[in-house]
């Protein structure tokens, strides 16, 4: 039967639990519940108990209370929980992980479904879930809802969300339990056709779109990442498991943010995990002329005077300038000199992106060519190849000619005496 595990704090949600669990139960699935909570009394006996929790984290509950510190408890738990969820998920009794909470319950809870594999289906109602939600989503398919309310109680906004979640939750469950598997990356990385990493935003989408085309043509199957902060790190991390036969990373803006501040910034290990493991890699800047951050009325007072547009509703963009370009070209320089595998970058002459084309308004030649000359200088000597295209990132000319030159890399080290 398929079956939801709840994870929480049955001191404190305890009666928000008791609901959800019947409403689960009355949607046809069984459920076992994991208790969380460490100070106060459970409302109702758990399948997994707090001092079975506390002990797979390596604690005792009674120390634990003893401490009186509501972090360090956090964080055992949040241990022991993903731990009780792994054991559970490997004993084949967890076809959906479901949890509700404010922060402290938030963070407990998706650091144990960021322990189970892709596909597993989960869901986080929280009342965190309308802000910044990538600390508890991390490079995962975590679905977090918000709450709307805080989880206090049984009302009648929260009802129909709780509602909503137990049944969604309970459809999940029913459709992983029927036979779909677990995305694990070997599985990912032994099946019929290699996989290559591309990485994509709205302002290079035509010039990836082109290369994906080619690369499907060319026997590949193309996962592309969104270049959002989660998509950089989540290219990153699958590289970095050895998951892909080849990277297409032909853009960079998570770079740029990473060194002036906006708001989808991958860290400062992005276009580092291919290189690292050795994975062949065709690289271009696209999207290098812009920085992105919020709505406009979040602007940093530093960037307003600048070249801003309104890319939409939620993000703001700010051109990049000549000092800025200059000092990525360098960054992103070094990370490829460090690429302990076959690695080139394609430099689009024409324009990084869809607004910084001739006749476009984020289109500086001084910028772009103080970008370009300090990435030439800061591959001098090197073995990393910089190939100019007489092309802009979307020209779908452009879009082949990288997947092409990737296919050749990969088809030479396949070629390669082991």
């Amino acid at each position: 039967m398929a079956t939801v595990v709840l994870v929480g704090t049955l001191d404190t949600k305890g009666e928000e639990y008791g609901w959800l669990r019947e409403r689960l139960l009355g949607g046809g699935v069984d459920v076992v519940v994991v208790d969380t909570g460490v100070i106060g009394q459970p409302r109702f006996t758990a399948d997994v108990s707090r001092e079975e929790v506390a002990r797979a984290a390596g604690t005792d509950l009674a120390e634990l209370r003893a401490q009186g510190d509501r972090g360090t408890a956090v964080t055992a738990m949040a241990r022991g929980a993903a731990e009780a969820v792994a054991r559970l998920y490997g004993e084949g009794r967890l076809h959906c992980l479901l949890a509700m909470g404010g922060s402290g319950g938030t963070s407990i809870a998706t650091r144990a479904m960021r322990g189970l594999p892709l596909g597993v289906p989960k869901l986080m109602v929280s009342s965190m879930a309308a802000g910044d939600v990538s600390p508890y989503v991390g490079s995962t398919d975590i679905t977090m809802m918000h709450s709307v309310v805080d989880i206090a109680g049984i009302n009648s906004v929260s009802a129909p969300v709780l509602a909503n979640a137990a049944d969604a939750a309970a459809g999940m469950a029913k459709g992983f339990a029927s036979g779909r598997r677990a995305l694990r990356p070997a599985d990912l990385a032994a099946g019929e056709r290699p996989l290559v990493a591309a990485s994509m935003a709205g302002v290079t989408t035509a010039g990836v779109d082109a290369a994906r085309a080619r690369l499907t043509e060319l026997g590949y199957e193309v996962l592309v990442f969104h270049v959002s902060g989660p998509g950089g790190r989540t290219l990153e991390s699958l590289a970095g498991q050895g998951l892909f036969a080849g990277v297409l990373d032909l853009t960079l803006s998570e770079v740029a943010d990473d060194l002036a501040g906006g708001i989808l910034s991958a860290g400062p290990d992005r276009l580092t995990a291919a290189g690292r493991n050795g994975v062949p890699q065709v690289v271009s800047l696209g999207a290098l002329d812009m920085l992105k951050f919020g709505p406009p009325d979040t602007l940093p007072a530093a960037m307003r005077d600048r070249h801003v547009l309104v890319h939409n509703p939620s993000i703001t963009v700010v051109r990049t300038t000549a000092e800025e370009c200059a000092e990525l070209g360098r960054r992103i320089a070094a990370k490829l000199r460090a690429a302990t595998g076959p690695a080139e970058v394609c430099v689009p002459l024409r324009g990084l992106s869809t607004l910084g084309v001739p006749g476009g308004p984020y289109h500086d030649p001084a910028a772009d060519a103080a970008l370009f000359d300090a990435l030439r200088e800061g591959l001098r000597g090197s073995t990393v190849t910089v190939t100019d295209i007489d092309a802009d990132v979307n020209d779908a000319f452009f879009g082949r000619a990288t997947a092409e030159r990737l296919h050749r890399m990969i088809s030479a080290r396949a070629a390669a005496p082991a």
